[in-house]
This record gives C-alpha cells, structure tokens and sequence, in this order.
C-alpha cells in the first residue's frame, strides 16, 4: 500500500541513460534542427515512460510517437527550424506540427523557464520526466520514475485539477499499467466529482476506449473508479458493489470484483486470440458489465442460499446506459447487449445435458450475427471469461464450449444458419394478404429452419404448404396472446 504524502516539490533529479528511446532517423532529424535553432528539445510524456518500462523489463523500445517539448525558441523559431512541413495548431496554438516522410510530430513550445515548472504542468509524475537525445540526460523534476518503479500514479501538482479528464485518464492507466492510485490524488479526485458531467462525450469514451482496448489490469481499473469516488456516475457498475455470491461458485467476493476478473481474463483471451482494438475492447466492455443484472435480481433465501436467476435479462438495461455514459458507439450495443443476454445459455438443460444442432441454431438465431450482432466465437470468449474470472478453488462445471463451437463449425457449411429462409413474400402461397399474421407464420418457420426441417427456401415452402394445417391456427393463437 503507498503512503499518502503531498506531491513533491520539484528537484533537478538527472540520471543518464542512453539510447534509452530508439529514435527513427526522422524523429533524429526533428530534435537536431531544434537543437541547431539554440533550442534545448526534450522527449517528454508517454515515451519516455513506456521506454523506462521496458528498460526496467530488460529491453529497449522503439518509438515513432514521441511528443517533443522545446525550451528557448519562439514560434517562429521553431517553424524555421524544422524541416518539411510545419504549422502551428491547437486551440491557442503553442505546438508546432511537423510531417516528415509519413512521420508526424508535435512539438510543444515551452512558455515556462526551467523544466520543473513545465512539468508541473502535466497529470502524472510518471508522465512528467523528459529525455534529452543529444545528452542522455532523463530529466525527472517529479520523482516519476520512483513513482514508475513503485507502480503508483501520483498526481504532479495542484493544475491536476485544471482538467477533470484526468480523473478517467487514472483510470485508464491503471487499468494499462497495473498501478495503484496515491490516497491523495484520490482525495484529488473525489473532490473533482461534480464536474463529470462538463466532459464531451467523446473525450470520457477516449478514455474507456484506451482502457478496454489497451488494458489488461480491468480489475486494478474498477478498484481506482471506486477509490475516486466516481464509481457514483455509473450507477450499474457502482450497483454491483457489495452484492454477494454464492461462495462455492464464485469465492472471489461480490459481484463487483468479479467483474473487475472477468475483464482481465477478457482482456487475456482478446490478445490470445488476436483481436484487433475494436474487437478487443467490445469483449473487455462486455466483461465487466456482463452481471449487472446481479444487482437487481439476486435473492437470498431463508436458509442463505444465494441465486440470482433471470440476471442476464434484468442485465441488458442497465448495461445499455453504463455505455451510453461512457460515450460506447452504437453499435458496440448491438454486439454487447445481445451477449450479456445470451451469456447463461452455455450449460444445457435436461438431465441428459446435450447440446443439439437445434441448440446451436437457435443461439446463432439470437445473437443475431446476420443482423449486426455478436457471433458465437465472440460468446463462446465472453463465457469463457466468465468462467475464468472466478476466484481460487470456485466449483467447476462442465465445460460445454468446445462442443458448442464443434456443431457450430460443422453447421458452418450451412450458410443459411441465422437467416430466415422462408420470404414474407411466399406466405402470399396460401392466400393471405399482408398483415400481423405473416409474423407469427414466419415464426414458426425459423423455429422448424432451426430444428432442421429445411435448409434452402423451396424446402421452406413445402414445408408451409405441407404443415399449412399447423401453421395457421397457431399463427391465430399466437396473435390472440398478449404482448
């Protein structure tokens, strides 16, 4: 556990380490036309930190994303200076960009005098050192690459609260790195609490997008929500702390800290199997929200026993505004929903426990993966997950994925699995105009696509004409029940 102790005051900490970024021959020819102005450039920010990571890991890193900050030049200077071509940007300017064969570049123009106050500027004493290439000189004001070592964010100085993003950005660099909040940024940020709700939307789900994406330390991210204060403004998390579990089931604790395991385990499964960020960071996000339901409908009967039935259904709602509050795009809902929905279904029931070709279908049906939805492989990972995200000795089942996967990859070959093969068009066959009732006919001519009746549309017609006897009375009946 860190002490809390106040943000240092700042020090001219200078070490030496060379090479200790390898820079691209572009990023070389940026820091020396700056250095040639009479100019003092520095390598600051993420690259310096990710690269001491790594030198502490036994290995050095290669970076083309290096941000520069300059001292000792104007605007002007440095616009002269650099080579290609530059510009100024930003809201109110102080960075010039550069683009160097395919390379892009900011370059920071320091409106302070010494590094120290500069930094002062920044979030995070880890993020608030500097790397000069010519001298090798790592410049850490701050104490960042203590606080690196010891694996703790500790905010740099009282213009933390200048910009509440910073309270996400804690987040989501605990949950990248593992690192544990310092008591007093915590203290920091619950007092920032209020002004939540003065960040675009699209710069809280920066955040969450980078956490889920990038992350592997969920759970570490969840505790760091909570230890702000800010767990508040998401009510479905915030709903799941303290909700218990069956212990023989789930040992690990309360619903919220299986979800904080759930994610890791997510996040793991994601690189195992290759997923790009996008998919990376759908599966995390379904992770950690996947038992919301948990809080509404788990029961405690009199004899102690702890169930929470129908929690993948009461689930959905809330899980749906947790993504909305964090910014998610749209259609993160539509692969997300569906598999918080589906994620209880794994373990078949009946004594005999088979898994049917019917099963499979069905599944397949629900997630809806013609229509935009998640497929079974994004199931089969977010189950997996579930499973794996349980503490030390928690009872085991049996496991049912490989069989699921091993139908759904032989059904592979029937392209038509989740789509309707019967047309509204043909139920015109046995005379009945458009209407309310073509619905339930359809309905009932998946449910037999599905059990294997039929697998091409002429078959699905047969089928209707053949079983017409059925099929209408029971259209009727279904219309007849209330929504």
């Amino acid at each position: 556990m860190c002490q809390a102790r106040s943000p240092k005051e700042p020090r001219a900490i200078i070490t030496t380490i060379p090479e200790l970024i390898q820079l691209t021959p572009e990023a070389k020819t940026v820091l020396a036309s700056l250095s040639d102005a009479g100019g003092r450039p520095l390598v600051v920010g993420g690259s310096v930190r990710d690269a001491l990571l790594s030198l502490d890991g036994g290995a050095s890193v290669a970076s083309k994303d290096v941000d520069i900050e300059v001292y000792g030049l104007s605007s002007a200077d440095v616009i002269a200076a650099l080579p290609g071509h530059a510009m100024e940007v930003g809201q109110h300017f102080g960075i010039v960009n550069v683009a160097l064969n395919g390379q892009t570049f900011d370059v920071s123009l320091s409106a302070r005098n010494s590094e120290a106050e500069a930094f002062a500027r920044r979030d995070f004493t880890i993020n608030a050192m500097g790397w000069n290439a010519t001298t090798g000189h790592l410049v850490d004001p701050h104490g960042g690459r203590a606080d690196l070592e010891a694996g703790i964010l500790r905010h740099t100085s009282s213009a933390f609260s200048e910009d509440p993003l910073r309270v996400l950005r804690a987040v989501q660099l605990s949950g990248r790195f593992g690192f544990q909040l310092a008591p007093e940024t915590a203290t920091v940020c619950a007092q920032l609490f209020p002004t939540f709700h003065d960040l675009p939307e699209s710069r809280i789900w920066g955040e969450f997008f980078k956490l889920s994406a990038k992350g592997t330390h969920i759970s570490r991210a969840l505790e760091t929500l909570q230890a702000t204060g800010w767990e508040a403004h998401f009510p479905g998390l915030a709903a799941t702390r303290g909700v218990p579990q069956d212990a023989g089931w789930h040992p690990e604790g309360d619903v919220n800290v299986h979800l904080g395991l759930a994610g890791d385990q997510a996040a793991r499964i994601a690189r195992r199997d290759g997923l790009d960020s996008d998919e990376t960071a759908i599966l995390v996000l379904a992770a950690i929200t996947h038992d919301f339901g948990k809080a509404i409908s788990t029961r405690i009967s009199d004899s102690g026993r702890i169930t929470s039935n129908g929690h993948n259904v009461t689930g959905v709602e809330p899980a749906k505004q947790f993504l909305r509050l964090i910014g998610a795009p749209r259609r993160y809902e539509g692969i997300i929903l569906p598999l918080i929905r589906e994620h209880m279904c794994h373990t078949p029931e009946g004594p005999a426990g088979k898994i049917t070709d019917s099963a499979v279908r069905r599944l397949i049906r629900r997630l809806d993966h013609v229509g935009g939805g998640p497929s079974i492989h994004d199931w089969a990972r977010l189950v997996e997950a579930d499973k794996e995200g349980r503490g030390q000795g928690a009872q085991q089942g049996v496991n049912h994925l490989p069989t699921w996967l091993a139908i759904a990859k032989r059904l592979g070959s029937e392209r038509v699995v989740g789509q309707t093969l019967l047309w509204g068009s043909r139920v015109e066959l046995l005379g009945i105009p458009p209407g309310r009732m073509w619905r339930f006919i359809k309905e009932q001519s998946r449910e037999a696509q599905d059990d294997g009746a039929f697998s091409d549309s002429p078959r699905a017609e047969s089928w209707l004409l053949a079983n017409r006897e059925i099929v209408l009375p029971e259209a009727e009946r279904r219309m007849r029940e209330p929504s």
